[in-house]
């Protein structure tokens, strides 16, 4: 299959998704501060204050990014290649009383200057792309000097999610491609400074649980929507887990079986 095919695919699924998603069922801050979002809440210790900076939210979806950050003061483009999500969140961003930008996108090929951005961030965007490395050289393109590439995306080494994965397949495009660990040398090679973590080991169990005790199918619901939405009834269970994960993560043969990885890194 080559890239435009893969493309249509992507866009035909996500504009389908775009046209079932209800705006008044989003609560955006608790995709960046509950407990469940690890990532994003290491992502926000590294960025800082973004008031006043130009930041494009790239693979933008239902917009819960965007109109986070310009609920903080950023200028935001919401850009993706679906067109049915950019206008979701657009819908998102005007029901939240804020101002975002829409674009429809090619995250490999981006149609913007050299220097344009103080911030791009991108949460589960690179591992839908057929050359990754080919979005993280955009991003790095399109970022001011000292700017700041923000990224989260799953990792391909864990058994236990990959069979989630393999069940799952009515919520996910077939061709997605989960992140190799070293993607990490990549960026740390593209920019000046890099931080990056993995999360997800012991707290795994709460996936399990869903399927094991709970009986929810991988299809019935989205898992990693499920664990946002849930959050407050989940927060108990979490942060004892996420205790054990800080201290598996201490055995650096062990981050690359968690499911998520999240970069910070530095133009």
């Amino acid at each position: 299959m080559d890239d435009q095919d893969l493309f249509a695919k992507e866009r035909r699924f996500h504009d389908e998704w775009a046209a079932t998603i209800d705006v008044d069922g989003i609560l955006v801050k608790d995709y960046f501060e509950a407990c469940t979002a690890p990532e994003n809440r290491f992502i926000l210790q590294h960025l800082g204050d973004v008031a006043g900076k130009k930041l494009l939210d790239l693979g933008c979806g239902a917009g819960e990014n965007s109109v986070y950050f310009a609920t903080k003061g950023a200028d935001c483009i919401a850009a993706d290649y679906s067109p049915r999500m950019v206008e979701v969140a657009l819908k998102l961003a005007a029901s939240n009383g804020v101002k975002v930008t829409g674009a429809t996108v090619n995250a490999m090929a981006l149609d913007f200057p050299d220097n344009s951005f103080d911030i791009v961030y991108a949460s589960n965007l690179l591992h839908h792309l057929p050359d990754p490395q080919a979005c993280i050289r955009e991003m790095q393109r399109v970022l001011k000097p000292g700017g700041q590439a923000c990224f989260w995306d799953p990792l391909r080494h864990n058994p236990v999610i990959n069979i989630y994965r393999r069940m799952a397949m009515d919520v996910r495009t077939a061709d997605e491609t989960p992140l190799h660990i070293d993607i990490v040398k990549f960026v740390q090679g593209t920019f000046s400074h890099t931080e990056y973590s993995t999360f997800w080991l012991a707290t795994l169990w709460i996936f399990l649980r869903f399927y094991l005790i709970e009986r929810v199918h991988p299809n019935q619901e989205r898992y990693w929507k499920k664990i946002i939405i849930e959050h407050q009834r989940l927060r108990p269970k979490y942060q004892r887990l996420e205790e054990v994960d800080r201290l598996l993560k201490k055995f650096p043969f062990l981050r690359k079986y968690a499911w998520n990885l999240a970069v910070v890194a530095t133009k």
